[in-house]
Order: structure tokens, then C-alpha cells, then sequence
């Protein structure tokens, strides 16, 4: 899978790209990253991508021109299935279920916005989706970018362990049971005798069951929507659940 992220400050993604995941994702072929400043394809002297806004008012907003330009270029003339997608804080909110969405795409165009944002003209014209990390406003659309690229690219086939994206916090609509390593006594804590059972079975029911359970304590709201069997409902009954699954 490519990511083409079109930035005024690509220097911003040397950490995220040369460390831990991304950094063997990258090496071994499974993601492909490229970084585009937006300033190459500014055609003045001074290599301006942004001006005052129509109607007054304070800050910048990004030019039109340059970044029109810049999307197309990285977007190039192949087949692949390509999705041009906008770091915004008046995006859709990004959640694991839009990252699977977005990992079935051959390639991702991410569009850092800056100042008070970009020429809206762009956003009617050559944007396919604008995407919002939080509820908040960020310097720029750097931050987001990465955050993205950091969700979709652990669904990508072979970056991680099959199993990893599923038990994990969201996979199936759930969040993760809880994790315990060695020592097995620390500070008076015990690891649960379940784990050190060597049942198989009965730990997968565990973990399940504690699932249901921690996602009913933290975030109730992802019950409403999780595909449920009728055993993880009778269970969540037996905590004092009183909601139930709504159609998605």
C-alpha cells in the first residue's frame, strides 16, 4: 500500500518513518511512503502556497493553485484504486472501522492543511474524504497525517501478526482484555490463575469475557453498535446491561 502525504513541512515525518513499525513495514516492502512539500509546485519567486482569505479576517489560507497541482501529481495516471483524503478538524471522525475502510485502497493521499485551511475550492473538487483525529484544532494536519498512516498501516497484510489487529483495543468492535507479563507476584498483585491454567479454551473465553466486560465499564457506547452473539449479550446481561445491539 503507497501513502503520498502532501506537507509544507515533511521534515516532520523523519521520527514516524525511520522507527519501530512503520520504519519494518517500510523495509520489508509492505507500505510504501512518499513525502511531497507543497512549496515545489508553488510557481512565484518566493514560493508562496497561501494568502489572505476573501472577506477579511485573521490567518492564511492555503492557495489553490499549488495544491491542486500537487494532488494531481501525486495522485499520477495508474489505475490503482486511490483515495485523496483531507487531515481536517471538521472531518468525519476517524475511528478503526473508517481505517479498515481505508487499508482496502491501493493508495492514500493525505493533505496536510495548514493556517486557517485550504481554498475551499479544493476541498469541493479534489478531495474524496476529510478525516478529523479529535474533537480539537491542531497546529496543522501533520500530527493527524501520521496518525493515520500509523492505523492504516497496521492492517495492511503482513505488517503485523494476523491475529494482532483483531484481539487488539476496537477489533470486533470491542476493546482488549487485559494483558500480564512476568513477574508472576508484583506488589502484592498476582496474575490471574486463568492465564497459568494452559487451557486454551478456557482462556480465549476468558479474555472474551473480560472483552465485553471492560468495554462495558469504559466505553458502553461501542455495545450499541458491536456485532454481538447472543452469548456476549446474555453475559453482558448477567453485568447489569440494559442496552442492546442497534442495527448498523
Amino acid at each position: 500500500m503507497r501513502f503520498d502525504i502532501l506537507t509544507l513541512f515533511p521534515e516532520m515525518f523523519a521520527g514516524p518513518l525511520t522507527e519501530s513499525i512503520i520504519k519494518r513495514a517500510i523495509q520489508a516492502g509492505h507500505i510504501d511512503v512518499a513525502l511531497h512539500n507543497i512549496r515545489d509546485w508553488a510557481t512565484d519567486k518566493h514560493k508562496s502556497v497561501d494568502d489572505t482569505p476573501y472577506g477579511g479576517g485573521a490567518g492564511m489560507v492555503m492557495k489553490p493553485a499549488p495544491l491542486a497541482a500537487a494532488i494531481r501529481a501525486a495522485r499520477g495516471q495508474g489505475g490503482e484504486r486511490t483515495l485523496t483524503l483531507l487531515m481536517a478538524p471538521d472531518g468525519v471522525p476517524f475511528t478503526q472501522r473508517v481505517a479498515e475502510d481505508l487499508a482496502g485502497y491501493d493508495r492514500l493521499v493525505l493533505l496536510c492543511g495548514r493556517y486557517e485551511g485550504v481554498d475551499e475550492r479544493i476541498r469541493e473538487t479534489l478531495i474524496d474524504r476529510e478525516v478529523s483525529v479529535g474533537d480539537f484544532v491542531l497546529t496543522g494536519g501533520e500530527l493527524a497525517a501520521m496518525i493515520v498512516l500509523d492505523v492504516v498501516s497496521r492492517l495492511v497484510p503482513g505488517v503485523l501478526d494476523a491475529a494482532s489487529p483483531v484481539e487488539e483495543s476496537f477489533g470486533g468492535g470491542l476493546l482488549e482484555y487485559p494483558q500480564y507479563t512476568r513477574p508472576l507476584e508484583w506488589e502484592g498483585r498476582s496474575v490471574p490463575d486463568m492465564l497459568r491454567s494452559g487451557n486454551h479454551a478456557a482462556i480465549a473465553t476468558w479474555r472474551h469475557q473480560h472483552r465485553l466486560a471492560r468495554t462495558l465499564r469504559k466505553r458502553p457506547d461501542l455495545l450499541e453498535i458491536a456485532p454481538l452473539a447472543p452469548a456476549d449479550i446474555a453475559y453482558l446481561r448477567s453485568l447489569g446491561w440494559q442496552g442492546g445491539p442497534k442495527k448498523r
